[in-house]
């Protein structure tokens, strides 16, 4: 095989396993890049290759993800080594009955490749909403700012972050992985959120604070309920943090106002000295949404409220900028955005 070939053989590989890894959606595979290579090719080594990247991965066998995903995956893999080779793959047919006899779980993983040879892996819930809430689950964003963070490490290192709305915290994991913080705070509202999150953590190979045999080369790690509407600058002033961040929370104009309020009463907490630095990623659905966040950053706040708002105008740098695709993490989605709000609340 010539190198050229080799070197195309290779990505394909590395897309294939990388996607599935992640349970990123089937039709985000390069379907059409394996037909013309099984057209190419007389024998099966190539799907045999998939295999080993895919369902018989060390990772996966480890950390599968949802049955459900593992059948529809390989049942397009029959499809498409059928449509070219008249003779069957046992190796294929093996690993589908395999899953045929599984029993499905509300629960299923998603792991994801670092560029340091390790991975970020997550159990989360197979379905979008769960429990009354769809943050069982990681959406784009999250992989994003996590892809951010990996370029941008000095940002985070031997500094304290706190992380809003951390969902099944893909981003935190990376950043403590990846970036060398001093101390991380994950957080979020939810019960069954907060309890999946300490599970994610501890899964990653990292240890809760109170957790007397943690590995001192480790940031401190903080798994904390916080309720944007009802937490007091007093209660946010035991986290001091130096950085905040967020990944897909500005989904409906009430969130929004949340979030711009805890953020300012995060300022507040800070009063002599320099405000956190703030990173929020996220998708746009609706331009209207994202707007109003960036006018309510630039308003003056209301009246103190039973949250304890702070008074005075908010003067705050706002860069809001298209991030790419996503190279780190090997798993390429439509462009996200990024809002580096700086400092000055």
């Amino acid at each position: 095989m010539a190198p050229e070939e080799d070197a195309g053989t290779e990505l394909l590989l590395q897309s294939f396993e990388r996607r599935f890894l992640a349970a990123r959606a089937l039709r985000s595979f390069p379907w059409q890049s394996l037909e013309a290579k099984l057209r190419d090719s007389s024998d099966s080594e190539l799907l045999r290759d998939i295999l080993q990247k895919t369902v018989k991965h060390p990772v996966c066998v480890k950390h599968p993800p949802s049955v459900k995903y593992a059948r529809c995956f390989l049942s397009e893999l029959i499809k498409k080594h059928e449509a070219v080779h008249t003779e069957p793959l046992d190796e294929l047919y093996e690993a589908l009955a395999e899953t045929l006899m599984a029993k499905e779980s509300t629960q299923g993983h998603r792991s994801y490749l670092l560029p340091s040879g390790g991975s970020v892996t997550l159990s989360e819930s197979t379905a979008i909403i769960s429990h009354g809430t769809t943050g069982l689950v990681t959406w784009d964003a999250a992989l994003y700012l996590a892809e951010w963070a990996i370029e941008n490490p000095a940002a985070f290192t031997d500094r304290t972050v706190l992380e809003l709305g951390s969902g099944a915290g893909l981003t935190g994991l990376a950043i403590c992985k990846m970036c060398r913080p001093r101390a991380y705070i994950f957080s979020d509202c939810h019960s069954r959120v907060l309890e999946q999150l300490r599970g994610n953590v501890l899964l990653n190979g990292l240890s809760l604070e109170a957790d007397i045999t943690a590995n001192l080369d480790s940031p401190r790690v903080t798994v904390a309920q916080l309720d944007w509407d009802v937490t007091t600058v007093h209660q946010l002033s035991a986290f001091q943090p130096d950085v905040v961040i967020a990944a897909d929370v500005l989904y409906c104009p009430e969130a929004i106002m949340s979030l711009v309020g805890v953020l300012r009463r995060l300022a507040a907490c800070r009063e002599h000295q320099r405000a956190p630095e703030v990173y929020v990623a996220f998708t746009v659905r609706n331009p209207d949404t994202c707007q109003l966040f960036t006018t309510e950053l630039g308003e003056p706040p209301r009246p103190p409220g039973p949250a304890g708002s702070p008074s005075g105008p908010c003067k705050t740098p706002v860069e809001v900028k298209e991030l790419g695709t996503v190279e780190k993490l090997g798993c390429p989605t439509p462009p996200h955005h990024a809002g580096n709000l700086g400092r000055g609340w």
